[in-house]
């Protein structure tokens, strides 16, 4: 009998529980499933100029899961702005509500899109920082992208007459110093500056940290590869650095300008074909061929009698004169455009 009764109660308890939580709806904010969440943004970049700041991002094409997106609903983009004297760099960072903008399909065609968003309603003397996130639904959005900052002043010009020197795995920059405000008016704060690098001459990337110099040795090229760069102007505010202007792009290819070593063991010997002239295989990396040279004992002068390909190490005048003392050299040279040409080697002579 008492069995029942605590049957019933159950009951009754499951049934009340059911109603209550039938009947009240969602506490939270349903959880989105990861396979429509966009991954977040992580090229969030930004460039000044005397207008303002312009801001532009990749549109996400895949989301956390690593499916595909046919569609961005929405950017949101958030804003927040500190005066230099009242920033703490351990404190939060106090983002304001965000600023809803358009999505659309990630693709323009085959391309993947760019978002772009401009602002103009800056205040000297305040560090700005903006972050944006994605959204495929109202309910789907993604984590934070990456964060940028700037100081917004009144910037610098950008650096003229930038010269790009090609060297061997290295460019050589130079430029001249930036003295003046995009005004035109001078500038008392000290300077450095920014160097970027691209291989397109589309999507620059900076190189290390700004310098207070106005050149830069750029080592991690390699040969044949044509290089963009652009460097921009950086004004020191306190501990801060003021972004200024752009410098027009200039293109450089680097160069091999180190020959391969000089043949060794040259030798020449008489034969009933002509004589023969005969080395040691060069050890050079890039080795592109050998080219051998004649003189005449009368005279001091060389003059290339042949070009040998660098599988070989032996080749045959056939137009030496009888009864006529030759002197011999060979030379290497390597695979750059124009190829490097070691030093002649040894002479070697022999009578015909």
């Amino acid at each position: 009998m008492k069995s029942g009764y605590l049957v019933r109660g159950l009951s009754y308890l499951l049934g009340i529980s059911f109603l209550l939580m039938s009947g009240c709806g969602y506490k939270n904010e349903p959880i989105p499933p990861q396979n429509v969440v966009p991954r977040p943004i992580a090229d969030l970049l930004y460039t000044v100029s005397d207008k303002g700041v312009e801001l532009s991002w990749s549109y996400p094409v895949k989301t956390i899961k690593g499916s595909a997106l046919d569609d961005i609903s929405s950017f949101e983009l958030y804003r927040a702005e500190i005066a230099l004297d009242d920033y703490c760099g351990s404190c939060p960072v106090p983002f304001g509500e965000p600023m809803e903008l358009d999505g659309g399909s990630p693709f323009d065609g085959k391309v993947r899109r760019k978002a772009t968003y401009e602002s103009s309603l800056l205040i000297p003397g305040y560090k700005y920082f903006f972050k944006v996130r994605s959204r495929t639904s109202w309910w789907a959005d993604s984590a934070d992208s990456n964060i940028i900052t700037f100081v917004w002043f009144k910037p610098a010009a950008a650096p003229k007459d930038v010269t790009a020197m090609p060297g061997d795995h290295q460019v050589f920059l130079v430029w001249q110093p930036v003295t003046s405000h995009t005004d035109g008016t001078a500038i008392e704060q000290d300077m450095k500056y920014q160097v970027f690098r691209s291989v397109s001459g589309k999507q620059f990337e900076p190189l290390g940290e700004p310098v207070a110099t106005t050149e830069y040795v750029d080592r991690q090229v390699n040969n044949g590869v044509r290089y963009f760069y652009t460097i921009q102007s950086m004004m020191v505010l306190e501990d801060n650095l003021v972004n200024g202007g752009m410098s027009k792009d200039v293109g450089v290819t680097p160069i091999d300008l180190e020959p391969p070593l000089p043949p060794l063991g040259i030798n020449v010997i008489k034969t009933g074909v002509g004589v023969k002239v005969f080395w040691d295989k060069s050890e050079a990396d890039d080795l592109g061929g050998y080219r051998v040279y004649r003189r005449a004992a009368a005279k001091d002068s060389y003059e290339q009698i042949g070009e040998v390909e660098s599988v070989y190490t032996i080749f045959v005048d056939t137009k030496a004169a009888e009864n006529k003392r030759y002197y011999y050299a060979v030379t290497a040279f390597d695979q750059a455009t124009p190829p490097n040409e070691s030093d002649k080697s040894r002479e070697a002579t022999t009578r015909y």
